[in-house]
């Protein structure tokens, strides 16, 4: 049972009003138990209860008011929970941060502030707001009653637009991010992978989580992980990563040159200012030359998820931003 992880690996569990809250299916009562048992012993049972937590709180792709609310548990499982249970626990915080596809586009990456421009329209304040315009000209009693529900809903943190309910997960999942940060050091490397793979949609936290991920660059020896860390590296962090992650490019592990290649593409091509003189010594050659060899020969690599692991794929949309800076380099 959780007992024998520790006592508060799922404290505060029953304190939460889950009968008030709801996710795909109607009210969240059955969440509480589910969490328990996606801890358990028993196999089967904890399977089935990721499965039902998969379907009740991210029911294809959306969130509901009760999902933000099981992701600290997810991230204490994440960190000390049982270990068939770790790994689908950081499964769950990066779909519910950020679903496959919510308002990323590789290899750009996340845009946060056009997110949050967005999703501020859509506020359950503002929609209370709206919606209470709308009851005081409705005339239509059914009309009505269902303004007043879909306001009720708003009123109890609810929203209507997708892109503001993930964003609420999204901030969720950032304020668990600095307990994660020691998964980086797990010794399993699935984990470790899992972990860097997390950090590499929240930029704002780009401070914080590039140093940590650099550190594990320097001790990393699975090739997944090492690769997993440099995209991630590259896709929160700025310029001045530029040379710290150019030797990468030598490595002996194909797989982590795609890795650099991809992070310094998107270094280089994203942030104004950026390529000045690096054209002229070679690096903007080089990566094509990195990135054209894995577009064309780099074998399929479990584990590795950017681009829903194709990684073919994500070279060539590395590559066609680097179109424009082969003006400079010929």
């Amino acid at each position: 049972m959780t007992t024998e992880y520790g006592e508060d690996l799922l404290a505060g569990l029953d304190d939460i009003d889950w009968a008030s809250l709801d996710h795909a299916y109607g009210y969240a009562d059955d969440v509480p138990g589910q969490i328990r048992q996606a801890c358990g012993d028993d196999g089967e049972a904890r399977e089935r209860a990721w499965i039902m937590l998969f379907s009740n709180i991210f029911h294809q792709g959306s969130r509901y008011t009760a999902s933000p609310y099981t992701v600290p548990f997810f991230a204490r499982i994440a960190i000390a929970g049982p270990h068939p249970a770790r790994s689908s626990a950081l499964t769950m915080l990066k779909v519910l941060a950020i679903d496959w596809h919510d308002e990323y586009d590789l290899p750009g990456g996340i845009d946060t502030v056009a997110w949050r421009s967005v999703a501020a329209e859509f506020s359950p304040q503002r929609l209370v707001a709206w919606y209470d315009e709308q009851i005081a000209v409705e005339a239509n009693p059914e009309r009505r009653r269902g303004l007043e529900e879909t306001r009720a809903y708003c009123a109890a943190g609810g929203t209507i637009d997708d892109r503001a309910s993930s964003l609420v997960c999204y901030d969720a999942v950032r304020a668990e991010l600095p307990s994660l940060l020691c998964l980086l050091e797990d010794p399993d490397s699935h984990i470790r992978t899992q972990a860097a793979y997390l950090l590499a949609w929240f930029p704002e936290e780009g401070v914080r989580s590039v140093p940590e991920l650099l550190a594990q660059l320097d001790r990393e020896t699975d090739p997944r992980a090492a690769a997993t860390a440099l995209v991630a590296a590259g896709l929160v962090g700025d310029h001045t990563l530029i040379e710290r992650l150019r030797p990468w490019l030598a490595d002996s592990e194909p797989l982590v040159r795609w890795g650099a290649a991809t992070a310094l593409a998107r270094l280089v091509t994203t942030i104004p200012g950026a390529v000045t003189g690096l054209s002229r010594d070679g690096l903007v050659p080089r990566i094509i030359e990195e990135l054209t060899t894995a577009a064309v020969s780099l074998a399929p690599q479990s584990g590795v998820k950017f681009n829903d692991g194709n990684l073919r794929g994500y070279a060539t949309r590395s590559l066609a931003p680097l179109a424009a800076l082969t003006l400079d380099v010929t």
